[in-house]
């Protein structure tokens, strides 16, 4: 089994908080596709990065993660573009971790 982790700004490079919706619309597309998701959105997480000129950038995040008996790098990568594309975003983290049901 997978776990797949989707890190998701909240804000807008420049700053603005996106919409309750464009976060919704993720989970509904995921229940849909997965039959399941959870979403970490009360409490985002912050990340630390180094931006090409060397400044140290902060990001606010949430974490939206299925399960999956396998991946389909296809689909992956075309939601992947498809979610860099509506949070306006170079790249999106979206990393598959192997996990055990206990």
């Amino acid at each position: 089994m997978l776990v797949v982790e989707i890190l998701l700004p909240v804000d807008d490079n420049a700053g603005t908080p996106f919409p309750r919706e464009s976060f919704d619309r993720v989970r509904r597309e995921l229940t849909e596709h997965f039959g399941g998701v959870t979403a970490f959105v009360r409490a985002p997480a912050s990340g630390l990065w180094r931006d090409d000129e060397g400044q140290v950038r902060r990001d606010d995040v949430v974490i939206f993660e299925v399960m999956a008996e396998s991946l389909d790098p296809a689909w992956w990568r075309d939601y992947r573009s498809e979610l860099e594309k509506r949070f306006a975003q170079d790249e999106i983290v979206v990393r598959a971790i192997e996990a055990r049901r206990l």
